[in-house]
């Protein structure tokens, strides 16, 4: 695109024009009671289980259910981290889901991106009928679809785990619904024209315009996307059968479902399985909210 330079004299600041004072209103101390009593108690309904993990990872598997419970292990023992790691294909199943997890987010978010902008921006034949079935796919359960997808998968020879957990989260539909959205209410018409003369081509626009434009909104998606294909337990149950090859849920299922109720194993798993998604939620927080908040800005 052509950039054209223009020099402005020196004058005085332009003024901007201050938005009219609105008096802050303030709530009343038994609503700001309330208030805080509520977020209060969620944050304990929500980092309670988190820190009891936390905390029993670190003690003797006879002092985990100790009554009354302590927070601060008194012994603390790695020996349940060791056991884990050292006992157990826990870096196979941590691979295994991290790697594929983060492959179908790739592919899923350009996807996503690539699909809306076409049905936000084209025209073409059979768009209301192809939009009308992918946006009432988001009423199908997954159980649905989950027999014929295994038989597709199995007869087509890409049982492979690496491939086969990565198919079902390719093109989610509501992360398509989710980018046409965004990108009919973000990118304007005469943005994607001026592109079309400065001679690109129809991708070039898509690579160079409208995904820098839709930063916000992959970033949203990209975490929406990841949780969902980390945390993924069916499908990984029904295709994987080697437990060298199983997943983190299906890893840490087979370690609760041992005869013992292993949780000495249990507990540091749970704990190092949440180090990848709070990593991507700590790197991708910045866009996960400006994406949540667009559609209420705009709107």
């Amino acid at each position: 695109m052509s950039a054209t330079r223009t020099t402005t004299a020196p004058g005085p600041a332009a003024t901007r024009p201050t938005p009219p004072h609105r008096p802050r209103r303030r709530r009343s101390l038994p609503a700001r009671i309330a208030l805080y009593g509520t977020l209060g108690l969620l944050l304990l309904v929500f980092a309670a289980p988190l820190l009891w993990a936390l905390s029993g990872s670190f003690k003797p598997r006879g002092d985990i259910f100790d009554y009354p419970p302590t927070l601060v292990p008194d012994p603390a023992t790695t020996e349940n981290y060791r056991n884990l790691l050292g006992g157990q294909p826990f870096w196979n199943w941590f691979a295994i889901s991290v790697v594929t997890a983060l492959t179908a987010t790739t592919i899923a978010v350009f996807v996503c991106a690539l699909a809306g902008f076409a049905f936000a921006k084209y025209r073409f034949a059979g768009k209301k009928v192809l939009f009308n079935v992918m946006f009432s796919s988001l009423s199908v359960p997954f159980a649905v679809i989950l027999v014929p997808l295994f038989i597709l998968v199995v007869k087509s020879g890409l049982a492979n785990p690496w491939f086969a957990l990565i198919v079902p989260w390719v093109a989610p539909a509501f992360g398509i619904f989710m980018m046409q959205q965004y990108i009919i209410q973000s990118i304007p018409d005469e943005i994607l024209e001026a592109a079309r003369l400065d001679g690109n081509s129809e991708f070039g626009i898509f690579r160079r315009v409208v995904l820098p434009l839709l930063r916000p909104s992959l970033g949203a998606l990209g975490v929406w996307q990841f949780l969902q294909s980390y945390n993924s337990f069916l499908w990984p149950l029904v295709l994987i059968s080697d437990t060298d090859q199983y997943t983190l849920p299906l890893g840490l299922n087979i370690l609760f479902r041992a005869e013992s109720r292993a949780f000495d194993l249990v507990l540091p798993g749970a704990v190092l399985a949440s180090v990848p998604t709070i990593a991507v939620f700590l790197l991708l927080r910045k866009q996960l909210l400006e994406g949540l908040s667009a559609g209420a800005v705009k709107g």
